[in-house]
């Protein structure tokens, strides 16, 4: 059926193909059929590099953004992805005084555009689980082990930084850039957690306790300093006391108590009484 089907489709054309304008029609449609089987075009999108391949052989052009033209049947044209992307890899390690370190580490990375045909040749487009993945593992583990897991928290910064120039160094090898790294997360064992936690609560404590002692240290100085001027300034002013003085703060005393009298005399009885404070001290002046 399929040979007779063939058949009858030349002789179709065939038939076609005499009618005149007919003929210039067919001759066009089969161009375009030709034309869409083979695709002798390619589209090369944003953020995208292509690699030509001549009978499978990788070839030294790199294709950029835009539409090109290839060889039907002779060459293929692979897109590669040359903008940043994410990969998050969970490592386990051990830090240096042995405790168990699981870590999730999050990159940003990208293949260099200009090598995309020898990282397709090299790697594959497969190269997050080839090569990235790996090398993540790797860097975490030789790094974790530099440190304390105490020092893995304390230092956290430090240890990041790290962890990206060696990974940057590792990946230019494979002409993949490291955009940005970070270390999404540490987690220690339970029993670890609760060690550390204890130990920074003594920590307060004794930061809390010192601080108490030194404002003890400060009040009593200032009380010893205060009670050393007043000491001081009562000296001084019994060294300035003298009888005119004393007497003037008799006739001052008396003077504001005449001031608060109201006229009225005390009914007090008997001789000698005087009803006047101080008027006795006022004749012997």
């Amino acid at each position: 059926m399929q040979e007779r089907d063939i058949d009858m489709t030349k002789e179709a054309i065939l038939f076609l193909s005499k009618k005149g304008p007919m003929r210039t029609v067919v001759i066009i449609v089969v161009i375009l059929i030709f034309l869409l089987i083979l695709k002798p075009w390619v589209q090369v999108g944003a953020g995208e590099r292509g690699v030509v391949l001549n009978f499978g052989a990788v070839q030294e052009a790199v294709l950029n953004e835009g539409l090109h033209f290839r060889i039907p049947l002779v060459q293929e044209v692979i897109r590669m992805d040359v903008k940043v992307q994410k990969a998050t890899t969970d490592a386990a390690a051990a830090s240096a005084d042995l405790q168990d370190v699981s870590s999730t580490v999050a990159i940003n990375y990208h293949i260099l555009p200009d090598k995309a045909n020898i990282v397709y040749q090299t790697i594959g487009i497969q190269f997050k689980e080839r090569i990235i993945d790996p090398a993540v593992q790797e860097v975490v583990k030789a790094i974790t082990a530099k440190y304390t897991a105490e020092q893995l928290i304390t230092m956290r910064p430090a240890v990041s930084d790290a962890m990206k120039t060696t990974l940057t160094d590792r990946l230019k090898e494979h002409n993949i850039t490291v955009v940005a790294f970070s270390i999404v997360g540490f987690s220690f064992s339970k029993i670890f957690m609760e060690a550390i936690e204890s130990k920074q609560t003594a920590d307060q404590l004794a930061q809390k306790a010192k601080r108490d002692l030194e404002r003890i240290k400060i009040e009593a100085e200032q009380k010893i300093t205060a009670a050393r001027a007043e000491a001081e300034s009562l000296r001084l002013q019994r060294a300035n006391i003298s009888r005119d003085l004393i007497e003037l703060r008799k006739v001052e005393a008396n003077l504001k108590a005449i001031e608060k009298w109201n006229g009225i005399l005390p009914n007090v009885t008997g001789s000698g009484t005087v009803p006047f404070i101080g008027v006795g001290d006022l004749e012997k002046r």
